[in-house]
């Protein structure tokens, strides 16, 4: 008979395994990616409360009025960017720091943009308590990003605005890939982008998407 601590590590693999096979449905085929998802349990990045959901395809709410991003689109976006063991990513939106956690297992350096104090200091617990220790968070305007760290060779936004903005395409190298959600937030496309002369190059739609507004000085202004 399996004790209750078994009982839920079989669980959770299941549940991790669901969310690689829906990310194999939406096209993600990265073996590296697909390893990460099934070995880092959503449970342990979603609100205690909503532990029961943390295995469905769907999005989980958080403080703020924000929302997880649905798992096989955070597959999607992350397997579009094409990261390799040598790269240094940049992601706006932390979160409760699931998205931070797989970058971190491709990448060799994550810094992540999160502007809510409260998400930051969550996401950081999440982190170390997963033992991931090349992700690095801070509290800021995601907008603007972190010039003192770049160029990045991968960058990804977790909210929408209807285009890139500036900073973030300063601070990615060249031939470097973007993924952003183009719109003006609950409706989008997730596009793709790489960087050529300077300028971001549409390189493909991801899929459609909602997500919330991407609010900073180069993005929508704070709602009061």
């Amino acid at each position: 008979m399996l004790s209750l601590v078994g009982t839920l590590a079989v669980v959770e693999r299941r549940g991790s395994i669901e969310l690689v096979r829906a990310a194999q449905r939406a096209g993600v085929r990265d073996e590296r990616l697909l390893t990460a998802i099934a070995e880092l349990p959503r449970t342990g990045f979603v609100p205690g409360e909503y532990g029961s959901s943390a295995h469905t395809d769907s999005p989980v709410p958080i403080p703020h009025e924000q929302a997880t991003t649905q798992p096989s689109l955070v597959a999607q976006m992350v397997d579009a960017l094409d990261v390799s063991v040598d790269d240094k990513v940049l992601e706006i939106g932390t979160g409760y720091g699931w998205q931070t956690a797989l970058l971190a297992r491709l990448a060799a350096q994550v810094w992540s943009i999160e502007r809510f104090t409260d998400l930051a200091d969550a996401a950081r617990a999440n982190l170390d308590a997963h033992g991931v220790s090349n992700a690095r968070v801070v509290v800021g305007d995601g907008t603007l990003g972190l010039p003192e760290h770049a160029p990045y060779a991968a960058i990804v936004v977790a909210a929408a605005f209807p285009q890139v903005p500036r900073p973030l395409i300063d601070q990615l190298a060249e031939e470097g890939r973007l993924v952003q959600p183009i719109g003006h937030g609950a409706s989008e496309e997730v596009v793709l982008f790489t960087k050529r002369e300077g300028a971001p190059v549409s390189v493909r739609v991801l899929t459609g998407a909602r997500f919330v507004r991407l609010v900073g000085a180069f993005g929508f202004p704070e709602e009061l």
